[in-house]
């Protein structure tokens, strides 16, 4: 096929749909939608089919108010006071498009976009189906980011896109906001802050949309599909200066948000507190899985997100492949030693600590290093090893790489 020279051997973003009883590989939310969100959206939708014979709100104006309601009260939670209006606000199907579009908009061919990895694995692929170029800066060895390296590193770059991630998707790790403000000062292009996971951040902390004033070139991604369990919604939003938020329209399809999205979306909205009430519990699980695997030997590095990173695995691929044995699917995402699960609900929690058990039991030379002592009955929630392995170096993969 006459494919772009620039495609040519390059893999596509997947992950496994495997049916198995414990599926904790994609970062989702593990629990389904309560009835009283469910009877609500049915009843919502059932008001507009009659007229889907025209074309939805092309500004989704409805959506944007909802949205600036449901983040005055985010920022305020933080103890944050931002002033939002309805113009501030992008809204696509996923953030993915939401960010498909940005890097359309200001990347392209003879443009360079930089990001610090490992992070989301979508991050190149969006900038290079654009043609423009992709260079990356590896994290320190405990996957964390300081205001002087990315200082140093935008300036020495100049990129014209630069992709900070927080909560940083695979690893977990937050970055605090002279980070951000460290990469918008030294570059003149745009700074896009991916939040799709900052909900689960406890105790709540700042979003980059503290600092959007005064920074037009500033944009933060969010995302309905983790904190408020809409992954099949397909509902990403951005905010930003009214002026970048224009310029998108230049690159998005006509109409590109379905009535039937738009309906859903702010009906999942205003039961922003019914679908949210179930972030505590995923923290909770979050929090057993990191105190476990440490107690059991794994390094466990911090998590803001829905998900652990956990490494001193001998041979990711086999723990992958014991664990899918026993009906469980995590996600080896190509980090040297390593793998992610994401937080499940209590049963899925419990068969994925229960077939870590009887996996060490068996085998336990999954261990890279095993413990020269017992480990302490009480771990912490999470740790920060400084001796884990490089974020930068490939490991033996199970079949799929990707970081969702």
């Amino acid at each position: 096929m006459p494919v772009r020279a620039d495609l040519v051997g390059l893999k596509p973003y997947g992950a496994p749909h495997l049916d198995v009883p414990v599926q904790l590989n994609v970062n989702e939310n593990a629990y389904p939608l309560p009835d009283v969100v469910v009877d609500s959206m049915r009843a919502a939708v059932n008001n507009h089919f009659s007229g889907l014979n025209r074309y939805p709100d092309r500004e989704f104006t409805a959506l944007r108010e909802h949205l600036v309601t449901y983040l005055n009260g985010v920022n305020e939670r933080a103890g944050d006071t931002v002033a939002l209006e309805p113009g501030m606000i992008w809204a696509a199907n996923g953030s993915n498009e939401v960010l498909s579009h940005i890097v359309q908009a200001f990347g392209g061919p003879g443009r360079t976009v930089l990001g610090f990895t490992p992070s989301y694995s979508m991050h190149p692929l969006i900038t290079t189906g654009t043609g423009a170029e992709w260079r990356h800066v590896d994290r320190r060895d405990d996957f964390t980011l300081d205001a002087e390296t990315v200082a140093a590193e935008v300036a020495r770059v100049d990129p014209d896109i630069v992709f900070l991630c927080t909560p940083n998707n695979p690893t977990g790790t937050s970055i605090g906001l002279d980070v951000i403000d460290a990469a918008y000062e030294n570059c003149s292009g745009i700074v896009i802050v991916d939040e799709a996971y900052a909900e689960f951040s406890r105790p709540a902390a700042s979003s980059a949309m503290t600092l959007l004033d005064g920074r037009p070139r500033l944009v933060v991604s969010r995302t309905m599909s983790k904190a408020f369990a809409c992954a099949g919604l397909r509902l990403g939003y951005a905010i930003a200066a009214p002026e970048l938020i224009d310029t998108l329209r230049l690159v998005r399809l006509p109409y590109h948000l379905s009535e039937v999205t738009q309906v859903l979306a702010c009906t999942a909205l205003e039961h922003a507190d019914v679908l949210l009430g179930n972030v505590d519990r995923l923290i909770d699980s979050r929090n057993r899985m990191s105190e476990h695997l440490a107690e059991v030997g794994f390094t466990v590095h911090d998590s803001d997100s829905n998900f652990v990173l956990f490494g001193n695995i001998s041979s990711p691929a086999r723990l992958w492949q014991e664990l899918l044995d026993r009906g469980v699917l995590i996600r080896d995402i190509g980090i040297a030693g390593h793998a992610r699960v994401n937080a499940g609900t209590e049963d899925e929690t419990d068969a994925f600590l229960r077939a870590i058990d009887e996996i060490l039991a068996e085998s336990p030379d999954i261990l890279a290093e095993r413990p020269t002592s017992p480990p302490s009955s009480t771990a912490p929630s999470s740790t920060t090893s400084s001796s884990a392995p490089s974020g930068s170096a490939p490991s033996s993969s199970a079949p799929t790489k990707g970081t969702p």
